[in-house]
Order: structure tokens, then sequence, then C-alpha cells
């Protein structure tokens, strides 16, 4: 990184930071409180709001939100007449999966081949992290010339809606100029890239029922209606013969313009294994980024071990249908439901439910935050210039505020880079990444008050 007084007081912040990062990926906050005590929770929501009011921070609250979470709120003042940003990050986490898989202990951070290992490392306490470093560095030189809000929430990973209820509620609590959402990542490790679209998301549950109760497959199967055969037939239906997503009525052939995922990196990050083909058509970046994609998230049906020889009476499936920008969610939702009904063989009773939704998201990057981004983004990434990605995955949180605020504008960057494996065992952030994107988001910060 060039010299620059930004960049060398962010440097001098990194170890402090790791320790924080360290104290702050003990908490094992999981807010799903059936699997993980909600103290974790809250010790996590109280170490944050520890960590603002040590900033200087005014008005630092745990909001108590409709989904049982806290979010962590405040506000620090800027200059007379300075234009206000919102910093958004979240504490919770993804449960670590299988403990026994992670290299080193999943809550314990751990520094390993250049890398700190951790749940939430990189998604997204350390995106908090990336924020005080950013917030401190301006303090070190000259001060912080905007006004900032910050909110972190304790629901994310669960997708319960919990903050976008309580902004909606509360709609002059986070109004901003611009809004930072730090929960995202570069396109690969050191190329700078801001997010510019999310698909949305929608989720289906599909119940089919075909007798009053299983039946003896020897006896009865063969003329008995299976409701899991059905079923397997309905799921069958969303997908072409080369995996495209295929829903009757919902159009799947938009084009991505702009930066390209090379099949072979895809497949390195996906670790797709040796010899399995890639689904769909287009290129990749058109598959995960413009594009409708469905997936099976479970059925429930008898496991193998113990299964019986039985016709099975009922079955059901949860569906995700990922919705690009362009396409309505509530809409896309309508024609899913439409399709699994219309899709069911045999006369089968079949039923949907809805239970999940958010819309699909599109930045303007030409708006002035951008181009204040891309200049910070170049003194913090010496000879790269920001690229503008997609990405696959929903934050409903982007829809609310940007339907809240529609004069806001929402920028997304954030440490999830592929190399970090989130949601994965080994999650990781990379230190360099952490500390750029913190020079970046504190140049950001100047460059944009002076917009």
């Amino acid at each position: 990184m060039s010299s620059n007084p930004v960049a060398e007081t962010v440097a001098s912040l990194m170890p402090g930071a790791q320790a924080e990062l360290a104290e702050l990926v003990a908490f094992k906050s999981v807010a799903d409180f059936d699997q993980y005590p909600r103290s974790e929770s809250e010790g996590a929501a109280n170490w944050v709001a520890g960590a603002l009011r040590a900033e200087g921070f005014q008005d630092v609250a745990l909001l108590d939100t409709p989904d049982g979470t806290q979010s962590v709120y405040g506000f620090l003042p800027g200059p007379e007449g300075a234009k206000t940003v919102l910093l958004y990050a979240h504490y919770d986490v993804q449960p670590p999966l299988d403990e026994a898989a992670w290299t080193t202990p999943p809550f314990e951070l751990t520094e390993r081949a250049g890398r700190w290992y951790g749940r939430g490392a990189a998604d997204c306490k350390g995106g908090f992290i990336m924020h005080l470093l950013a917030l401190r560095a301006l303090k070190a030189n000259g001060g912080v010339p905007v006004g900032v809000k910050v909110i972190v929430e304790g629901s994310e990973e669960q997708g319960t809606g919990g903050l976008e209820q309580y902004a909606e509620q509360h709609p002059e609590l986070l109004t901003a100029d611009t809004i930072v959402i730090g929960d995202v990542g570069n396109f690969r490790l050191g190329l700078p890239t801001v997010t510019s679209t999310l698909r949305g998301m929608t989720l289906v549950r599909v119940q089919i029922d075909t007798l009053e109760g299983n039946l003896h497959s020897g006896q009865f199967g063969g003329a008995a209606p299976d409701a899991l055969g059905a079923l397997i037939r309905v799921l069958d239906s969303l997908r072409a013969e080369d995996g495209s997503t295929t829903i009757d009525g919902l159009t799947g052939d938009a084009r991505w313009e702009g930066l390209q995922y090379e099949e072979e990196a895809f497949r390195k990050d996906a670790k797709v294994l040796d010899g399995v083909e890639l689904i769909g058509s287009g290129t990749v970046a058109d598959r995960i980024w413009a594009r409708p994609a469905v997936t099976v998230l479970g059925i429930d049906c008898p496991p193998v071990v113990g299964a019986t020889p039985s016709v099975q009476a009922g079955a059901r499936a949860l569906v995700s249908l990922r919705v690009p920008p362009g396409v309505d969610a509530v809409e896309a939702t309508k024609l899913l439901q439409a399709h699994l009904e219309a899709r069911t063989p045999w006369g089968a009773r079949v039923s949907t439910e809805q239970i999940g939704q958010g819309q699909p998201f599109r930045a303007d990057t030409s708006s002035p935050a951008y181009t204040a981004m891309a200049e910070a983004m170049a003194v913090a990434y010496p000879g790269e210039e920001m690229q503008s990605a997609g990405q696959g995955g929903s934050i409903p949180l982007c829809n609310t505020l940007a339907s809240l605020y529609p004069h806001a504008e929402i920028l997304l960057i954030g440490l999830s880079e592929p190399q970090a494996q989130i949601h994965a065992v080994n999650e990781s952030v990379s230190p360099d990444e952490l500390e750029r994107l913190s020079v970046t988001e504190a140049l950001f910060l100047q460059k944009y008050a002076a917009s």
C-alpha cells in the first residue's frame, strides 16, 4: 500500500484489531437459541455496544427487535452541516457445522498461514472491526468528517427480519445520506470490488398427500399413488436437462454485463468434484448473478436407516428460489407456487406455503458515493481499479433501507472474498484485506464528505 497517513495509522492498529476480533469471535453468537444460549448473543451485543461507547458514540442502545434478538445502534455526530453515513455489520454468525472438521476451534481466533481463522472472522464480526479501524484512523488524521450512524444486527444469518421490522417501525432511526453495508466481499483476494446487485429470495414449503396412511409396498405398490414419488416428479420439473431453473412463466435468460467469473475459477471456489459438470447455460456470471436459481433445501421423508417397505402417504419439501434483479419477488413466489401445484401428478393433493421472501437489489453505481469509493479503493489497492460484481445471495435489509430512504446511496463492501469460506468450516479472514478495506472506508468517508 502506498504511503498515506491513514494507511499508516491503520497498519499500526492491526495488532489491537486482531486482539479485539479474537474477543468478539469468542462469543458463540448464533441467533438460534435452541442451539446456543441467548447469553452468548447478548454478550456479543454488549461487547459491540461497549466498543461504540469507547469511540465516543452517543445514544448507544441495544434495540430489542421483533424477532427476539438485539441490534446495536450508536451515533457519532459530525461537523455542522456534514453528511450522515450509516455503517452496517452483524454480530450473529452461522453455526460452526461439524466442529470436529475445523482445523482449530471455531470460536477461537487462530492465525495460520497468513489468515485469521474463526467463525464470524469475515462474516461479519470482521466487518464491525473494519468500521472501527476506519473511524479510528480518521480520528488520528484530522477527525471524522461526517456524521456516522452504526447499526450492528443480531439475527442476519437467521433471516427472521427483526432489524427490517424495527427499521420500518422506527424509520427516523437509520436515516442517512449514504449507507455502507459491510457484509459482502471482494470478487477475489486483493481485487477491490463493490457489489452492485443482490438476488432476492423466496422460500416455499410444498406438501403432497395421496393416501390416508402408509401402505405395504408389496400389497399395494404399483397402483397406490406414492406421495414421495409425486414430490420427486414435481421437484424434477423445476430444472431443465442441463440443470437450468425452469419455472412456468419465469424468464431465465438475462445476461450479466461486466466483470466475469471464469469457469475454472468458479469450480475451484465452489470445490466442485473432478468430472462433475456445472449446471445451467450462459456464463457463470449470468447463472449466479442475473438469473433465477432454484434449490431444494430439504425433504421430509423416511431416512434410509430404518426405512420400511411402504408406499408413502405424504411428503413435503422446502424450496428456495433466488430472484434476480429486475424480477419482483412477490410475482416470482406466485409463479413458483403455481408451477408446483400445476406439475403435481396423479391428482395428488398439493398445498404450498410461502415462509420467507426478500426482494432483489440493484445499486446506482453512477452516484457520487460510488465515485468516492472508486477513488478510495485506487489508493488502498495500488494498481487496481474498483470492480463491480453481483452477489448471488440476499441481504433483505438492503431493500428495506432502499424503500425507507429512497434518496440514500447504498454501497456494499466487505471481507467475504472466496478464500474466506464463510458459512463453511474453517472460515477465515485475510488481515491484509481487513487492513486495505479499513483504509478504503476511511478514505471514502473523507472523499465523500468533500464531494
